[in-house]
């Protein structure tokens, strides 16, 4: 397998994580939705670790966007 070979297939696995970071970032707000549905004056309790939750899977997916562009233009 040549050295360009192997880095297009690190970066495709790098990219996979995406996947999960959309589900998690789907998950996270259904569920923050439908808990405001169900008790709208608890809204402003919710708020706070949902937009904690969304920082961290956000985080996560870039991290791994970046370790793929990393992998690609070394």
């Amino acid at each position: 397998m040549s050295p360009e070979a192997a880095r297009f297939i690190g970066a495709g696995m790098a990219v996979l994580a995406l996947y999960g970071v959309g589900m998690g970032m789907s998950n996270l707000f259904s569920t923050w939705m439908d808990s405001v549905a169900r008790n709208p004056e608890a809204e402003d309790k919710i708020r706070g670790g949902g937009m904690l939750g969304f920082a961290i899977v956000e985080s996560i997916g870039l991290l791994s966007f970046l370790i793929a562009v990393l992998i690609l233009f070394k």
